[in-house]
């Protein structure tokens, strides 16, 4: 027998649990204010309607998206049935009933609804003193004992444990659940809250009692990496810890649960398959343009730690099944990316430099050795037009404090570019995914700061000049998550352009060259077929031209490609590279050419179990391997996007990578607290 302090426990988890039922509906409701679905009925069942970030929305979306395109399939495949059932478990304040009945999809199928006593007691309240809501509804008997606290011709509303067996079968034959007829069972972040052995009997017992059903679950995935590290530690702290994740940590395992505890068959998708793979182009464009948008690392994070999944007995729900969308290695028209990473068993040791250095968003350059420049950015205090010297002297590194002659503004995602003669350019950037920030600056030493390394470790704050560039010719448009890349041609030195996106335009793919002597934008010939437009890739310069790879293409997915920008004796011109084997498409990385290989560090990217280390290309031999990080030293979770990257040592090759990390979900922020290094010595011999 349970002991008291047990049992209060058990209520206390209980009552959390309920509690994401409260904050889960009012974010729908946002999403539905914001355009991203229809649904009238939502409104009615909170208190006060806040408006979410449109990251969330889009979170929202896309699992009200998958869970109505199943439902909807389910109901198509079913019309010809005289009866049929949605079960839905862990309903809470869900609106599927009402809006199912408003849009007459229901036909004659009947929708049970089971939740916790409490729930379906304020639930049945809701909807029995709210006009619209009641209307919905035919001659009903609304009960105050329970546990079928609202009972109507095509409506059950059913206030049982999920987890009791037994009472949950009994009240489920009392309220008129036909056993023999085609039903939908629904599990949306529900079964997950559960303990593994109570949420395997739910799925156990729903394949053995219905025998022609489709079981259609939304929930959580991937633990162990960063983002579902902040993931589970915001769940533990709410006191809802997802116990699902630990024995059935992805796509596969959840699979093979379901198989397991009787179902016929079983397709499970991540949420990044399902938006970029089943989801029409049109629609994605629609939801794309609701709210500006700018936090695409955090969003393919978010989908690829969630899933849909359907499992089907008999043959026909097996109708209604999810399908497999194709990738672009097998069909190119898909936008999904085919991923099949290269590892090698080699791990890359990294380290912890003792200085605190935070933000996403930044740039960087090497003004010389042992001296790298950072500004812009945003931080937990906000967004800046600060600007950060890191200085390596005997001791290591430190940070300093810079005294700039002219404000940079605030800018995030925009590039500095450091110059052969001394100095960088900082170009573009962005202060909200509204605000662009244009003109070029140039940032040089003031002629009276000393950088002697003997003076280091006493000089608090450097002077930097910081002079407005004036150009003429034809200036591209302002833009963020671009490249800037110096190369030489004609004798003269160029800034070249490519890519980005702006206020209008989510993708980019024009290229620019700024002449720096003349300060004149300049048409060059380049000849070749153009690289696909893209945001947040990486371009350096290699062989008097430029190495571009990567980036996020225009249907929303990560590109894998490797381009180079060669000179010519009249230009330039584009040349694609063939690598074998190709490197697993991401974006938002940072990469360094070292001799003839082109050293990838970090980033986003789709369908794997990890997240990106480093990948070798060899632009000769034109091979890649890819090699984990070793991060037991370093401070974890460490989240390698957003974030800059420099080389520190050409004699024994390594990279600091600085700031990084972003806005996980709901689930809150996490920013890289210190810089770490990479030992590159490994993959360079």
């Amino acid at each position: 027998m349970p002991t008291t302090n047990q049992k209060k426990k058990k209520q206390g988890k209980d009552t959390a649990v309920q509690g994401t039922n409260d904050s889960s509906v009012v974010s729908k409701v946002s999403a539905a204010a914001q355009g991203y679905f229809q649904d009238a009925f939502l409104q009615h069942f909170v208190c006060k309607v806040a408006r979410r970030a449109p990251l969330i929305n889009r979170g929202y979306y896309v699992r009200w998206r998958a869970v109505d395109h199943c439902v909807r399939k389910f109901l198509q495949i079913t019309e010809n049935y005289p009866k049929r059932q949605i079960l839905s478990l862990g309903a809470g304040f869900d609106s599927l009933y009402f809006r199912l009945h408003a849009d007459g999809a229901l036909n004659e199928a009947v929708v049970f609804e089971v939740d916790f006593l409490d729930v379906a007691r304020r639930k049945a309240a809701l909807i029995t003193f709210d006009v619209t809501l009641r209307g919905k509804l035919d001659s009903h008997i609304p009960s105050l004992t329970g546990p079928v606290y609202l009972s109507s011709a095509q409506y059950r509303l059913l206030g049982v444990d999920v987890r009791e067996e037994s009472q949950l079968e009994e009240a489920l034959h009392r309220a008129g659940l036909d056993w023999a007829a085609p039903t939908l069972i629904l599990s949306e972040v529900v079964l997950t809250y559960m303990e593994t052995q109570w949420s395997d009997a739910v799925i156990g017992w729903a394949a053995k009692l219905l025998t022609q059903s489709l079981f259609v679950m939304y929930e959580q995935i991937h633990p162990h990496d960063p983002f579902g590290r902040i993931m589970q530690d915001h769940f533990r702290k709410l006191n809802s810890t997802l116990h699902a994740l630990q024995r059935y940590p992805d796509t596969a395992a959840q699979r093979r649960r379901f198989l397991d505890k009787g179902w016929e068959e079983c397709v499970c998708l991540d949420m990044n398959d399902f938006y970029l793979g089943l989801v029409p182009d049109e629609e994605r464009r629609r939801v794309e343009t609701l709210e500006p948008f700018d936090e695409y690392e955090e969003w393919h994070q978010k989908c690829s730690h969630y899933f849909i999944l359907t499992a089907s007995r008999g043959s026909l729900t097996a109708q209604a099944l999810l399908t497999h969308p194709p990738t672009s290695c097998n069909c190119i028209s898909s936008p999904l990316p085919s991923m099949s990473p290269c590892w090698s068993p080699l791990a890359l040791n990294m380290r912890t430099t003792p200085v605190c250095m935070e933000g996403l968003g930044m740039a960087s350059t090497s003004l010389s050795p042992g001296q790298l420049l950072l500004t812009g950015g945003s931080s937990r205090g906000g967004r800046g037009a600060a600007m950060t010297l890191l200085l390596r002297g005997q001791e290591g590194w430190r940070k300093a404090c810079v005294e700039p002659s002219a404000d940079l503004g605030v800018r995030l995602y925009h590039t500095v570019t450091s110059l052969p003669a001394g100095g960088a350019v900082v170009y573009g950037g962005r202060s909200s995914p509204l605000s662009p920030t244009g003109g070029l600056l140039k940032v040089t030493f003031d002629p009276s700061a000393s950088l002697h390394p003997l003076e280091l470790e006493n000089q608090v704050t450097l002077k930097l000049s910081v002079r407005q560039l004036v150009c003429t010719g034809d200036s591209p448009q302002p833009r963020w998550r671009h490249s800037a890349t110096f190369l030489r041609h004609e004798g003269k030195d160029f800034l070249f352009v490519f890519g980005g996106r702006n206020e209008s335009e989510t993708i980019l793919g024009d290229a620019h060259f700024l002449c720096l002597e003349q300060q004149h934008w300049t048409e060059i010939p380049v000849e070749g077929s153009a690289p696909e437009a893209r945001l947040a890739h990486s371009a350096c310069s290699y062989q008097g031209g430029v190495v571009v790879f990567g980036g996020l293409g225009r249907r929303g997915a990560p590109l894998g490609d490797i381009v180079v920008l060669r000179p010519t004796d009249g230009g330039f011109c584009w040349e694609r590279i063939d690598v074998q084997p190709p490197p697993a498409p991401r974006y938002s990385h940072s990469a360094h050419v070292i001799d003839e290989k082109l050293v990838v560090v970090g980033g986003v990217w789709l369908h794997s179990d990890s997240v990106p280390g480093v990948v070798v290309i060899d632009l000769t031999t034109r091979g890649s391997m890819e090699f984990p990080l070793n991060t037991t030293s370093v401070p974890w979770p460490l989240m390698l996007h957003s974030f800059c990257s420099e080389l520190i040592d050409p004699e024994e090759p390594a990279a600091l990578l600085i700031g990084g990390g972003g806005n996980c979900f709901s689930f809150g922020t996490h920013l890289n607290p210190q810089p770490v290094t990479v030992d590159l010595r490994p993959v360079l011999g």
